[in-house]
């Protein structure tokens, strides 16, 4: 029972640990997935506090994983992670059950699952802690207790550290479908099911009807065609973006004319104008004069109506042109608002939050002299 206890500790601290940091790495999309579960649920007052919830819930995940593998506070850590894979199990089984909430986001971008994939997760992970409580007598401190509370005070400001500074600039590892060196038009495409296809015929003389995958020669004269099905071969692949367009605000098309540019071109990523940094702005305006000085395409992406649009080109006295984009797709694209896209012939080519907006002439000496 001894080994088995300890390697489901070392197992399910791993987990933990990797659950938290994955989720912390992308603190804003983690964000995103607690609102999606505030609206299911109707609990629409806590969306204010879903950025501070979600960092929160990242280091906490990390910290449990921790003491779990240094055997700290075992009592403690095995109660809460009790209480935290039984809340998880309920909402990954309501999400599964009514199919509210499609992806869980237990591992962010980096690992997608399905409702019923999570919930299997979360069963296991509730197997493993019964376990551990039932063999937490082999469960012992690697550390004293002087360096064991150092250690988890560093601990505990690392994981504090980390999706803080992933909020501020931007994920240090990127799994999204934007992500530098990632082609935009080649990831719309996805591999379509194999699918073949089968006739029912009734013969006229016998009236017995048969399944063919082929039309018989003739068959006319010998069947009377009843019905047909189709049955997939070989399941397709899914594009990893879906439903990227890029329209003006007259509702014209377009997507190819932006993405498919053939030289450097910069989107300005602002999914929510209501809620955009402005102060950022007096650089942005500057940084457009530039490229338009040298012809190099900049638009802004938004998702926001034609008429608060005009209201913020006065507020910033901006003018940029403004293209609408749909929300969840801009929130996809970057976790910034506004957030800098370099992108050419379709292919991203670099991305800035607005804490580190770049400047020309930097970015003209790296790409465009050579």
């Amino acid at each position: 029972m001894k080994t088995i206890t300890n390697i489901t500790r070392i197992l399910t601290g791993l987990l933990f640990i990797f659950s938290g940091f994955i989720k912390a790495n992308d603190a804003v999309g983690f964000a995103y997935k607690l609102v999606e579960y505030f609206e299911v649920f109707d609990t629409h007052f806590l969306i204010p506090i879903a950025l501070p919830l979600a960092i929160f819930i990242c280091v906490f995940e990390i910290i449990l994983g921790f003491t779990l593998l240094l055997g700290a506070r075992i009592k403690l850590t095995l109660w809460l992670l009790l209480a935290m894979i039984v809340f998880f199990t309920f909402l990954t089984f309501y999400s599964a059950y009514y199919q509210k909430v499609l992806s869980c986001g237990c591992f962010g971008d980096a690992i997608p699952l399905t409702p019923w994939q999570s919930f299997t997760k979360d069963l296991i992970l509730l197997f493993f802690i019964i376990l551990l409580f039932i063999g937490k007598q082999y469960i012992k401190p690697i550390f004293g207790n002087k360096f064991e509370n150092a250690l988890l005070v560093m601990i505990t400001i690392a994981s504090a550290a980390f999706p803080i500074y992933t909020y501020s600039y931007l994920p240090i590892i990127d799994f999204r479908p934007y992500a530098i060196g990632k082609n935009i038009p080649e990831q719309t495409k996805g591999i379509p099911d194999e699918i073949k296809f089968y006739y029912l015929l009734k013969d006229k003389k016998t009236g017995e009807t048969t399944e063919v995958d082929k039309w018989p020669i003739n068959w006319d004269q010998q069947y009377d065609y009843v019905s047909n099905r189709t049955e997939v071969t070989k399941k397709g692949v899914e594009p990893k973006i879906k439903d990227f367009s890029i329209s003006n605000l007259e509702g014209s098309d377009y997507t190819e004319d932006i993405i498919g540019n053939p030289n450097y071109n910069f989107l300005l990523i602002c999914h929510d104008l209501q809620k955009t940094e402005q102060d950022i702005f007096g650089k942005i305006n500057d940084f457009s004069t530039l490229c338009k000085q040298d012809s190099i395409a900049f638009i802004t992406l938004t998702a926001s109506t034609k008429e608060t649009i005009e209201k913020f080109k006065l507020e910033t006295k901006t003018n940029i042109d403004f293209y609408n984009t749909d929300g969840t797709v801009l929130k996809t694209m970057i976790r910034s608002n506004p957030g800098l896209m370099l992108l050419k012939a379709g292919t991203v080519i670099g991305m800035w939050h607005y804490n580190s907006f770049p400047s020309y002439s930097d970015l003209k000496e790296k790409y465009f002299k050579k």
